[in-house]
């Protein structure tokens, strides 16, 4: 079970930092702000959300040693 909880913790963690560094990217690339970039910016929220939960689960399975 700790390799599922690092597993999670990881992929959470990665999803978190795309989804930072590509709005970053895609207001530097289209420099301005329109529908389009808040679409990608509502989906690295989801993204981001979610990377937060498996960051979370994964510390209690590590924790509670499921």
């Amino acid at each position: 079970m700790e390799t599922l909880s690092s597993t999670l913790d990881v992929i959470g963690t990665i999803m978190i930092a795309y989804a930072a560094l590509s709005v970053h990217d895609r207001v530097r690339r289209d420099k301005k702000i329109d529908e389009s970039v808040f679409r990608t910016m509502k989906w690295e929220r989801s993204s981001g959300i979610l990377g937060v939960m498996l960051i979370i689960l994964g510390y209690f399975i590590g924790i509670l040693n499921l």
